[in-house]
């Protein structure tokens, strides 16, 4: 990591309030290059709170954007952080509106030209291009990184058509100790307690309205730029990691939006920005990338950025099963269109009789985190013990070249149901001489939407039908001499929620079932796709003191042998204690606990517990923040159960309880 600051121009930083037509002000930190002249902005637009959360890295990247020329500017969005309003659901149409809102005031500064783009990683991600899709005029340009065109079936709440356990339930409760945080006095002033009570008056636990909506419906199809993707008005650099579940989007933008206004990047990373340097590198000099693709959008520069490849992919090349890499190994490749000519679908017929699939309801535990961050027990560990679970059929690999592929495998399965009712993952993995089992990738279908996310059909009991599904994207290499295996298992807790009856599982014919890959030719033209070394702007000093806490693991697996039960407890490990330069002390923790029987999938109940404090000794103010959420499902629905309490030093000045049942209609 190269830390910069000899930038071309000196750099100034302010914060302001921008306001809405409402009269509602969103806080907005802007830095800027010291320059008579007009520049381009760009915003970075999120609720994570720019003061405290998300400062040690806007410090990274926003500062390094002003000192070559750009007005670099982050946005909370209201009723979080330091701005007023009330907090909303994500994604809104309010948080969009005012989105739309912010970028004209920003065109319309005299210290910018009236070109603005947008950036951001996941949330800012996605409103990037949720905002783009707006189409205001002054938004020229987007980088959208680690987001998803599709809110229903590539975001944390379903997948393949069913409940994603592990993240409906992690990311609703964590927004609901996030949306339970308070406005700082600092920044505020004295209004911060009343403001933060108004705001816990309003807060609505996020789980009631994501399990209220189960199929893909108006609700997930708000958001979900898949819907109209010449709506989209701005030119997009469209950025992934083969270790962020939101890769797939960079797939299907630089497949549907015109080739002159889009290029797609996808690296070995997890779900963080690529100039990082988390686990699993290489990192890049991400920065240096997005300057010239804002150089060439919003300065009229010819710099060459759209004679790049339209997608630069990254390659792995066959490694051991770990639960961490510090690099991968690989290389680069570019594709001069999306679907290429260079990747071929190869089909690979299963083979033998047909066989009964019941796996137990705990197969999954080993699947690793839904969202790596880059984690040392992030990803998922050899692979053997959930293929003892699953149905395996194993493909060589000739002693000639590799099998390269690029994309999204397939598998058609005929499967035969008796109960009405079933979910199916399919596993794709790299096995070693030695037995070593890695995997590449995976996909899911919950049977009821095979026909599409829209509807819940339930299996016409007894008979056999065809269904086909996608597997997530993929870039890897197998060698000479592993095998590729297919393992099919009919319960994957806790990514997916399983539903009373799934315990029968189901019959798979292989006869007329295939899994197809999306096999790559090699050319000369993946060779001098290089990138400079990550750079960033001076850090901003934040501190990470030692605590008396009793470590614990990342990720522990419990066996309760005579109760049949397992659990899998998590500690996301999001940022822990800190102290800020201006003297802020905030502390977090968070935990996760996952548990299900063996042979019961009504059994399945997870647990998630916030703790926050944040604490300025110079003005003698302390607010902390608790929250417990819970799930779990009987026959005919869901059972939420949420509390909030927050307290201002020894007084509860908040407490709120919630209990819900919600139908289970599909997912």
């Amino acid at each position: 990591m190269i830390i910069r600051t000899d930038f071309p121009y000196g750099t100034t930083r302010e914060d302001v309030r921008i306001p809405m037509a409402d009269g509602v002000e969103l806080y907005a930190r802007i830095w800027r290059p010291v320059t008579d002249e007009p520049v381009p902005a760009l915003l970075e637009y999120l609720p994570y709170r720019l003061t405290d959360w998300t400062a040690p890295r806007d410090w990274q990247r926003h500062p390094w954007y002003a000192g070559h020329g750009y007005a670099s500017v982050r946005v909370d969005v209201r009723g979080h952080g330091c701005s007023g309003g009330l907090p909303g659901d994500e994604y809104d149409a309010r948080e969009l509106a005012d989105g739309v809102a912010v970028v004209e005031w920003l065109a319309a500064q005299p210290w910018c030209t009236g070109s603005v783009g947008m950036f951001g990683i996941s949330w800012g991600g996605f409103n990037s291009l949720q905002i783009a899709a707006l189409a205001p005029e002054p938004l020229k340009a987007v980088v959208t990184v680690c987001s998803t065109d599709d809110r229903f079936d590539n975001d944390v709440h379903y997948t393949g058509g069913s409940v994603l356990a592990v993240d409906m339930h992690a990311w609703a409760a964590t927004m609901l100790a996030f949306a339970s945080r308070p406005p700082d006095p600092a920044f505020v002033g004295d209004g911060w307690r009343e403001q933060w009570l108004a705001r816990l008056e309003s807060v609505e636990p996020l789980i009631h309205t994501w399990l209220s909506h189960q199929t893909r419906d108006a609700y997930w199809r708000h958001g979900s730029v898949c819907e109209d993707y010449p709506a989209i008005g701005a030119a997009v650099l469209a950025v992934g990691g083969w270790h962020d579940p939101y890769r797939d989007t960079v797939l299907r933008l630089v497949e549907h939006l015109p080739a002159d206004r889009v290029r797609g990047l996808i690296g070995p990373w997890s779900h963080q920005y690529p100039d990082r340097g988390l686990p699993p590198g290489p990192a890049i000099g991400f920065l240096q990338e997005t300057l010239r693709w804002w150089d060439h959008w919003l300065k009229g520069v010819d710099n060459g950025v759209m004679g790049e490849p339209p997608l630069r992919a990254w390659i792995s090349d066959s490694h051991p099963p770990a639960t961490v890499y510090e690099e991968l190994p690989g290389r680069w490749v570019g594709e001069k269109a999306w679907p290429s000519a260079s990747v071929i679908p190869v089909p690979y017929g299963l083979q033998g009789a047909p066989v009964l699939v019941a796996s137990p309801q705990h197969t999954g535990v080993d699947a690793g985190r839904f969202f790596p961050y880059g984690n040392e027990a992030d990803l998922p560990p050899d692979q053997r013990e959930e293929d003892a679970k699953s149905a395996c059929f194993e493909f060589p690999v000739g002693a000639g070249e590799p099998v390269e592929i690029l994309g999204r495998p397939s598998v058609t399965l005929r499967l035969r149901l008796d109960v009405p009712y079933g979910q199916v993952v399919a596993r794709l993995c790299d096995v070693a001489p030695d037995g070593a089992s890695t995997l590449i990738t995976r996909g899911a279908l919950n049977l009821s939407a095979r026909r599409g996310r829209e509807q819940a059909v339930p299996w016409p009991v007894g008979a056999y039908e065809d269904v086909t599904f996608e597997l997530n994207g993929i870039g890897h290499a197998f060698p000479p001499g592993h095998r590729i295996r297919l393992a099919v298992s009919s319960a994957y807790w806790p990514w997916i929620w399983p539903r009373a009856g799934s315990e029968a599982g189901w019959t798979l014919d292989p006869e007329g079932s295939t899994l197809t890959l999306p096999v790559r030719t090699p050319s000369r033209a993946d060779e001098g796709i290089v990138f400079e070394a990550p750079e960033q702007a001076e850090p901003l000093g934040v501190v990470f003191p030692a605590t008396l806490d009793e470590p614990r693991p990342e990720r522990l697996v419990v066996r309760d042998v005579a109760r049949g039960t397992w659990r899998l407890e998590v500690d996301p490990r999001y940022g822990g204690t800190r102290v800020y330069p201006d003297g802020l002390e905030y502390s977090e923790d968070a935990r996760e606990v996952y548990e299900i029987q063996e042979s019961d999938p009504l059994s399945a109940r997870t647990r998630s517990e916030w703790r926050i404090r944040l604490h300025r000794p110079e003005l003698g103010w302390d607010a902390r923040v608790e929250t417990r959420s819970e799930i779990s499902c009987d026959e005919g629905g869901f059972l939420t159960s949420n509390e909030v309490v927050c307290r201002e030093g020894a007084e509860v000045v908040f407490h709120r309880t919630w209990q819900r049942r919600l139908p289970r209609a599909a997912g």
